[in-house]
C-alpha cells in the first residue's frame, strides 16, 4: 500500500506542474486584461506609467515561463502569492472557503454512495420488478438532469411553494452568527441536490453488480445453505457486486467538483465557486492555479482512494502488483 501511494504521489508531481503551467498558459492567451480588471473604474483616467507600474506590481509584466515557474518556486516554500482580484493572500481565500465547499461535497457524497447502493440493492433484488423499472427510469433520467436546473427546481418547491428550507446563503436573513442548527437547515437542499445529480452513476452500478452477484455460484451455494435472504444479499452478494462502484469513486470526482461549483453558485453557498468564477473573469494567475491544483489533487487523491477501497475489498488484488 506504502509502495503504491509512493508510486502516485511520484506521479502527481509532474502532472501538477503540467496542470499549473497549462493555466499560465491559458491565462496568459486570453483576452482579459488582469491590470484593467484590479484598476476597475480608475484604470479608464489612470495613465500610461500608472498601468506599467501596476502590471509590474501585479507581475503580470513578465514573460509566461519566468512569471509561472515564480509561481510554482514560491508555492513549493508555502508562498502562494496573493489575489489581485480578492486583494487578499490567495492561501487566505482558499482558506476562508475550502471549508465550507468539502462540507458540501462531502456530504452530497456521503448521500449519493448510501442512497445509491440501498436503492441498488433493493433493485437487484428482483430485476424487472416495479421498483427495478421506477428507480432505473428516474436514474436514466437523473443523468441527463444538469445540477443547476435540479437546484432552482428545489429552491422552486422546497423554498418557495413549501416554504420548508431556506433558498440559499449559510444563515438566516440579518443574522449575525454562524451557528450549527443554520448552517445544517441550508446545507439541506444543495447537499441533497449535488448528492442527487451523482446518485445515478452509484446505483446503476450497485444494481448491475449485485444482480450479477447473485448468479454467481458462491450466492446461490449461501441460499442452498439456508441462510437468511438480508445475510445472502449484504453479506455475500453487497460485497462481490460493490467492487465495480468502488472504481467508480475516483472517476466521479471531477463531475463532483464541477456539480458542487454549480450548486454553491445557485444556493449562494460560501465556497469557493465565487472565487473561481471571479479568478477566471479578472485572469487571477495565483488564484486560478492554485485552484486548479487543488481540483487536481483531488482527483489524484480519488483515484488513489479508489484502488486502495478495491484493494481492501478483494484480498485477491495486490497493492504492489
Amino acid at each position: 500500500m506504502a509502495r503504491m501511494a509512493g508510486r502516485r504521489a511520484l506521479f502527481a508531481v509532474p502532472v501538477l506542474l503540467l496542470v499549473t503551467f497549462g493555466v499560465f498558459a491559458v491565462a496568459a492567451a486570453s483576452p482579459f486584461d488582469p491590470v484593467k480588471a484590479y484598476a476597475g473604474t480608475a484604470g479608464l483616467t489612470a495613465t500610461q506609467e500608472n498601468l506599467d507600474q501596476l502590471r509590474a506590481n501585479l507581475g503580470v509584466d513578465q514573460p509566461l515561463v519566468p512569471r509561472w515557474w515564480h509561481w510554482v518556486t514560491s508555492a513549493a516554500t508555502g508562498d502562494l502569492g496573493d489575489s489581485s482580484v480578492m486583494r487578499q493572500p490567495v492561501a487566505d481565500v482558499i482558506a476562508e472557503r475550502l471549508g465550507w465547499s468539502t462540507l458540501l461535497a462531502a456530504t452530497a457524497f456521503t448521500v449519493a454512495v448510501l442512497l445509491g447502493t440501498a436503492l441498488g440493492v433493493l433493485a437487484a433484488r428482483r430485476p424487472g420488478g416495479w421498483l427495478d423499472r421506477i428507480t432505473s427510469s428516474a436514474a436514466y433520467t437523473l443523468e441527463a438532469a444538469p445540477a443547476f436546473w435540479l437546484g432552482l427546481l428545489a429552491i422552486w418547491f422546497f423554498a418557495l411553494k413549501l416554504g420548508a428550507l431556506p433558498a440559499g446563503g449559510l444563515t438566516d436573513t440579518g443574522s449575525d452568527t454562524v451557528s450549527p442548527d443554520q448552517v445544517a437547515r441550508h446545507l439541506v437542499l444543495p447537499a441533497l441536490v449535488l448528492g442527487v445529480s451523482q446518485l445515478p452513476w452509484f446505483f446503476l452500478y450497485v444494481r448491475q453488480g449485485v444482480a450479477d452477484a447473485l448468479e454467481e455460484d458462491a450466492v446461490r451455494g449461501a441460499r442452498a445453505r439456508g441462510l437468511a435472504e438480508p445475510t445472502v444479499l449484504l453479506g455475500h452478494a453487497l460485497r462481490s457486486g460493490m467492487l465495480p462502484m468502488l472504481t467508480l469513486i475516483g472517476s466521479r470526482v471531477p463531475e463532483l467538483i464541477t456539480g458542487a461549483l454549480l450548486v454553491e453558485t445557485v444556493f449562494s453557498w460560501p465556497g469557493i465557486a465565487a472565487a473561481t468564477v471571479q479568478a477566471a473573469v479578472s485572469v487571477d494567475f495565483p488564484l486560478l492555479a492554485a485552484l486548479t491544483v487543488l481540483a487536481t489533487a483531488a482527483v489524484l487523491l480519488g483515484n488513489l482512494l479508489s484502488d486502495l477501497l478495491y484493494g481492501l475489498a478483494d484480498p485477491r488484488v495486490g497493492f504492489d502488483g
